[in-house]
C-alpha cells in the first residue's frame, strides 16, 4: 500500500475550502450590514438613486454614533450621474433631519443644475436644510405622514457676538429662502411666515409642516411614495427623448 496523497485531490479540497470560507464571509458580511443574508437583486436601471438619510454633515466630521450622509460622498455620485450616458434619470430619497447649511446648498444647487430629469421623495422627514435639497428637483413628492420643519438658522459652538455675525447669518438665511422661492411654489412671505412662526414648536420658532399641508403651501408638487415618483421620472424620461434632449457625455 501506498502512502502518498493525490495532490490533484488535494487541490481540488483546497478550492473548495477556499470557496466556502468566500461563501461563508458573504453571508456574514451581508448579516452584519443588511441583517439578512438573501437580498433582492435589482437589474441594470437607467435611473440611478440618491439617499440622503440621517445628518448632512460639512466641513466638521460628526460623531461615528451619528447617522450621516457625508457631502463629499454625494458631490461625485452627482457628477456621475450627470456624465454618465447609461443614467438617464435621478430619484433623491430623503429622510434627514438637516445638517450644515453650505453642505446642504451645495448638494441642492447641483441636483438643481443637472440636465437629466429629476424626482424627490420625503419619506420620514426632511428638515431643515432638507428643504432646499427636496425642492431642487424638477419633481417632488412627499409621503403623507411625512414631515418637513422649517426654521431659522443658527450657528453651533463658538460665535463672536458682533454686528458682522448677525449680518453674516441673515446673508445666509436669504441664501436658503431665495434658493426654496425659486425652486417651489411657495410664496416668499408665506415661507418666511412658516420660519418665523411662534408657538409651533416647543423650544424654538419655526413650524413642522405634515405632508398635505407642504403640497398645500406650494413647497412640495404632490402626495406621493416609490411608484409615483418612478412613474412621473419614467414619464419625465420619455418626454426628454421625444424632445431629441438626450444627453451627450463631454470627457
Amino acid at each position: 500500500m501506498s502512502n502518498e496523497q493525490n495532490p490533484q485531490k488535494d487541490g481540488n479540497q483546497d478550492g473548495q475550502q477556499q470557496g466556502n470560507d468566500q461563501n461563508s464571509s458573504s453571508l456574514v458580511q451581508k448579516l452584519q450590514q443588511l441583517g439578512q443574508t438573501n437580498v433582492a437583486q435589482t437589474p441594470d436601471s437607467n435611473v440611478h438613486i440618491l439617499p440622503i438619510i440621517g445628518q448632512i454633515e460639512g466641513h466638521v466630521q460628526l460623531p461615528p454614533k451619528n447617522k450621516t450622509t457625508k457631502y463629499e460622498h454625494m458631490i461625485p455620485q452627482i457628477i456621475a450621474v450627470e456624465q454618465n450616458p447609461k443614467i438617464e434619470g435621478l430619484i433623491v430619497l430623503l429622510n434627514t433631519v438637516g445638517g450644515d447649511v453650505e453642505a446642504g446648498l451645495a448638494i441642492s444647487e447641483m441636483i438643481a443644475s443637472i440636465s437629466k430629469p429629476t424626482v424627490s421623495i420625503v419619506l420620514g422627514g426632511g428638515h431643515s436644510i432638507g428643504v432646499p435639497i427636496a425642492v431642487s428637483t424638477d419633481y417632488s413628492f412627499i409621503a403623507e405622514t411625512a414631515t418637513m420643519t422649517i426654521h431659522p438658522i443658527r450657528l453651533n459652538g463658538l460665535v463672536i457676538g458682533v454686528p458682522q455675525t448677525f449680518e453674516y447669518l441673515d446673508k445666509m438665511q436669504d441664501r436658503v429662502i431665495n434658493f426654496v422661492t425659486r425652486h417651489s411654489n411657495v410664496e416668499e412671505e408665506k415661507f418666511k411666515e412658516l420660519m418665523f412662526e411662534k408657538g409651533n414648536l416647543t423650544r424654538d420658532i419655526g413650524t413642522n409642516v405634515v405632508g398635505t399641508d407642504a403640497v398645500n403651501f406650494g413647497l412640495i408638487d404632490e402626495i406621493g411614495g416609490v411608484k409615483e415618483a418612478m412613474e412621473k421620472l419614467n414619464q419625465m424620461i420619455d418626454d426628454n427623448k421625444d424632445n431629441g434632449n438626450e444627453s451627450q457625455v463631454i470627457q
